[in-house]
């Protein structure tokens, strides 16, 4: 070899350490090098020399020793394992002696008998990452030994370690399961019968190992969040957590966790500022059916969590919805469950039309007489008859009313975003309207992109009418019929804070509205007693001749007085 050339060759590196060696030196000096040098004496020695490898040198608690062949790194590897496992059961565990073990494949630097490189170090960074009592391979090694030992390995994902420059993908031997022979098939767990989901670990972009508990922390924020949905099946944050580290196919989490859909993502940071991006995808059909990124500053860790959590829930439930709306339309008839039939039902309701909230109303019968106790049917047939009511469609009896007062309380949940809207209209005729605003917000953060997000500025529109700030009364209106143009009850509210200010003009080009077709004329005079009466008593204005002014402005023919009693205010 001329001068100054270097040495190379290819070969496996066994990196293998004691756990706990300086705890087991500081009890017990002599006692644990008597015991190391007895197990290297009678098998770790003689295991190597087997299998053709030869020791390149030894440390006060490992070795480092190297093969030609993968194959018989990883069967030394094994074997020494399993047979420590066998001397220790009979030892007190603080006082065991555990192996760890690290095997890679590589180019190597030989000089004076020594071995040098980016091989022997990933060895050993991979000797650190295993479990006492265990072994670590890099992809390399794994690749070429997975087909050739009747071995199981555990998949640890990327893994970055010091003084590498690439993650180092790694897989863990798991000498606890049977073998691949042995192993009985496992059955996936049936979808449960409502939508499913699982949150799986998100990424830690950052390039810092010390952020992992922020990135959890959110990811159990967001869990926690779309776990209080109740028409939602979640995994636990624990079954989720056994898939953190993996590069994971989300088609078989699906299958093994037994879900239909899979919310991923990634969180990254530059400076004081964190971006967490997040996607749904729906198993079945690998589709995207949502994404999205949400940035801020790092400035209070707790509130970015909880902040980023309600963006999430709120942003995927319309979209989860709506997804399983499209799935249930497509199901056959004869297969419909209750659940089938309430998605049906709500695909109605957002019509927004005469016939399709009676549709709505006759599917979510269909449902409740299958379950009379499903929660979701008894809230939609008492949301669209309330519906019903307003717009003046339909005429519901007082047995229909009842019966929708009923399912509705039957179904009232303070976690559900629709139960928000109810609670707040409730609040706003009841002239509580800093309480009905409150209720609505809360609706809004449960589910931002709600098809009936029109509701919920309705009412607050209602609720500022109710407190005399009419401005605002009327921009919520305005709000809630960009959205929904059919929505009668906010003209009601705009025509009357309108008149109020004086705007005259206004209200009259607003009340010609009522002459479109699908507007019940009527109904935006009438409903007055039994739209505001049973919750609290018609209040005159503060000023009596605007109320006559307000008269004039909407008499039409046997309509006057309802209106009057409609849009009564509190003093």
């Amino acid at each position: 070899m001329s001068e100054g050339r270097v040495e190379r060759r290819l070969a496996a590196i066994l990196a293998v350490d004691v756990a706990g060696y300086s705890r087991l030196m500081g009890e017990d000096e002599e006692g644990t090098l008597a015991a190391l040098r007895a197990v290297r004496r009678d098998l770790a020695d003689p295991k190597i020399a087997e299998h053709r490898g030869r020791i390149v040198k030894t440390t006060g608690d490992g070795l480092l020793a190297e093969f030609a062949s993968v194959v018989d790194a990883a069967r030394c590897a094994v074997e020494v394992q399993r047979e420590m496992i066998a001397r220790n059961a009979a030892v007190p565990a603080e006082r065991r002696i555990e192996f760890r073990m690290g095997i890679n494949v590589g180019d190597i630097i030989i000089e004076d008998g020594d071995i040098f490189g980016d091989g022997v170090n990933i060895a050993a960074r991979l000797e650190a990452l295993a479990e006492p009592g265990g072994i670590c391979l890099s992809a390399a090694a794994h690749e070429q030994v997975r087909d050739r030992l009747d071995l199981t390995f555990d998949d640890l994902g990327e893994q970055q370690v010091k003084n590498i420059a690439r993650p180092v993908r790694t897989y863990a031997v798991a000498l606890g399961a049977p073998s691949r022979a042995v192993q009985p098939a496992t059955v996936p767990p049936p979808l449960p019968d409502k939508p499913s989901l699982v949150v799986l670990p998100f990424q830690n972009m950052t390039g810092d190992a010390e952020q992992e508990y922020f990135v959890d922390g959110m990811v159990e924020e967001i869990t926690t969040a779309i776990a209080r949905l109740p028409w939602l099946f979640v995994i636990a944050r624990n079954s989720a957590f056994t898939y953190k580290g993996k590069a994971v196919d989300v088609k078989e989490v699906a299958q093994e966790l037994g879900v239909r859909y899979v919310l991923e993502g990634s969180v990254r940071k530059a400076g004081n500022r964190v971006r967490i991006t997040g996607q749904l995808i729906d198993t079945t059909t690998g589709a995207h059916i949502w994404a999205d990124r949400f940035g801020s500053a790092l400035d209070d860790i707790f509130e970015l969590q909880d902040q980023v959590a309600s963006n999430v829930a709120g942003a995927i439930e319309p979209k989860l919805r709506q997804s399983e709306i499209e799935r249930a339309s497509r199901k056959p008839t004869a297969n419909l469950t209750a659940y089938d039939l309430y998605l049906r039902a709500l695909a109605q309701s957002y019509r927004y039309t005469e016939e399709g909230l009676a549709e709505a109303v006759a599917l979510a019968r269909q449902a409740l007489a299958i379950d009379p106790a499903y929660a979701p049917a008894a809230a939609m047939v008492g949301w669209c008859r309330g519906l019903q009511r307003s717009q003046g469609w339909g005429a519901p009896s007082q047995e229909d009313i009842a019966e929708a007062v009923r399912l509705a309380r039957q179904a009232l949940n303070p976690n559900a975003a629709h139960a928000g809207l109810a609670r707040g209209l409730v609040y706003a005729l009841r002239n509580e309207p800093e309480a009905a605003i409150e209720a609505y917000e809360r609706a809004r953060r449960l589910s931002p992109f709600d098809p009936y997000a029109s509701h919920c500025d309705f009412v607050i529109a209602f609720a500022h009418l109710s407190a005399r700030r009419f401005e605002l009364a009327i921009e919520w209106a305005d709000r809630a019929l960009h959205d929904q143009p059919r929505n009668v009850s906010a003209m009601r509210v705009k025509v009357v804070a309108l008149a109020h200010l004086g705007y005259l003009e206004a209200a009259r080009t607003e009340r010609s509205l009522a002459s479109y077709s699908w507007i019940n004329t009527r109904a935006i005079c009438s409903t007055g007693s039994h739209w505001i009466s049973p919750l609290r008593p018609p209040l005159s204005p503060a000023n009596p001749a605007q109320s006559s002014t307000r008269i004039n402005l909407f008499s039409l023919p046997s309509s006057t007085s309802c209106c009057n009693t409609a849009f009564s205010l509190p003093a």
